[in-house]
């Protein structure tokens, strides 16, 4: 078979992964939290949030993940349990011991996860109900429920699993996302779980991990905030028998590029479902000295509301993407910069071609690709992000 291919089943398609998703109250009807099971200890590695004001479910799960082993992710939504002081600590503390016992497991087994509305303490009345109910309800068979409970602005529950070939053996790889708004490089307000049933080691395991949101997660930018709670957690239980990975040799690399198919797939999904996203665009930045400037330049474009809102109108204002390339604060020769709306040449060497007509084909379209060549080196990067609409301004102008 091929290194690996996509399949379905989402977390199910996992050897020993069990899920469940429940309503138990905070979001009134809707699905509002989960629990993933791995019937086997895990190997687990986790990429949090830099906003230093971390919320309590991502200090306590940084904490567990010290123990390397993990065995199950309980997470709410509705709720970010962020800003909340010392009783945030305590209840986030409470989400964890509360499924260990329901699940017969040590305490620093259990990760957490919240993501919602900042400030407002955990409703522990309806969390202790929802975990007992979760508990009860773990399936290896069937729609993978918990994809639906962690959602909050999403439209739709995120999921992508592959089946890899690792020495001869079969192995699965699985994830499930959520994230609609406030969406920057480091995570934002998303949460992303992965689980394979390969056996790897833990250093690697981090690794990959580290490389993969490296090249999908912190290349996407829905509206240039980053916000508290957000994580991806990574569980490997061991359960395809393979030969343990322990060394960067080919099943490392086809765990490695298995893993950056599946985080770059769950974050395209994140930029179609922004909040009020129109249109899903791609900024690639070329002829950089430098990565580093080359994404820096892609990233100004990318959140500029002036840029953003031209896409929406659907308008060939280029002179924005120009502005925000000029005020990036990299060093540049405006005369050598190109710029092209998919294949169309708008700009050659700092200078209009004069084919507006043309671009307005193209804004039409769902998906938009621009290209800007700097022409002052060798370097390129690429940014996912989407169009800045009515909606999102309805949306995020106030909700609770």
């Amino acid at each position: 078979m091929e290194k690996f291919i996509q399949i379905e089943g989402g977390l199910h398609s996992v050897r020993g992964i069990y899920t469940a998703g429940v309503s138990c109250g905070i979001k009134k009807g809707n699905k509002d939290l989960a629990i993933i099971y791995s019937e086997k200890e895990s190997q687990s590695a986790g990429v949090f949030t830099t906003n230093i004001f971390r919320a309590a479910p991502v200090l306590i799960t940084q904490k567990h993940l010290q123990n390397l082993k993990t065995q199950a992710i309980v997470v709410n939504s509705g709720n970010a349990n962020a800003c909340t002081g010392s009783m945030g600590l305590k209840n986030a503390q409470e989400m964890a011991k509360i499924t260990a016992k329901a699940l017969h497991l040590a305490e620093g087994n259990v990760l957490v996860a919240s993501t919602g509305i900042i400030g407002t303490s955990l409703p522990m009345d309806k969390i202790r109900e929802g975990i007992s109910s979760a508990a009860g309800q773990l399936t290896h068979i069937g729609p993978d429920k918990a994809a639906e409970a962690i959602m909050t602005t999403d439209t739709f529950p995120k999921s992508m699993a592959v089946e890899m070939n690792l020495s001869g053996k079969k192995s699965y790889l699985a994830g499930i996302a959520k994230g609609a708004g406030m969406i920057k490089p480091n995570m934002a307000t998303m949460l992303s779980f992965l689980c394979t049933d390969a056996s790897i080691d833990a250093q690697l395991l981090k690794k990959a991990l580290q490389e993969a949101v490296d090249q999908s997660f912190n290349t996407i930018t829905i509206d240039g905030d980053t916000s508290t709670n957000d994580m991806v957690i990574l569980l490997a239980n061991g359960l395809a028998k393979n030969n343990t990975i322990t060394e960067e040799n080919t099943d490392f690399f086809i765990f490695q590029e298995a893993l950056h198919f599946v985080t770059r797939q769950l974050a395209r999904m994140i930029i179609k479902d922004g909040e009020g996203a129109t249109k899903f665009i791609e900024i690639h930045v070329t002829g950089a000295r430098n990565k580093k400037e080359a994404k820096h330049i892609a990233y100004t474009i990318a959140e500029s509301p002036l840029v953003k809102t031209a896409f929406f109108g659907e308008r060939c204002l280029w002179g924005r993407i120009i502005a925000a390339i000029g005020y990036s604060g990299v060093s540049l020769e405006p005369d050598q910069i190109d710029l092209f709306y998919g294949p169309i040449q708008i700009i050659s060497e700092g200078v209009s071609t004069g084919r507006e007509i043309e671009v307005a084909k193209i804004l039409k379209q769902k998906e938009i690709k621009i290209t800007v060549n700097l022409n002052i080196g060798q370097e390129e990067a690429k940014i996912l992000t989407c169009d800045l609409s009515k909606e999102y301004i309805t949306i995020n102008m106030g909700y609770s």
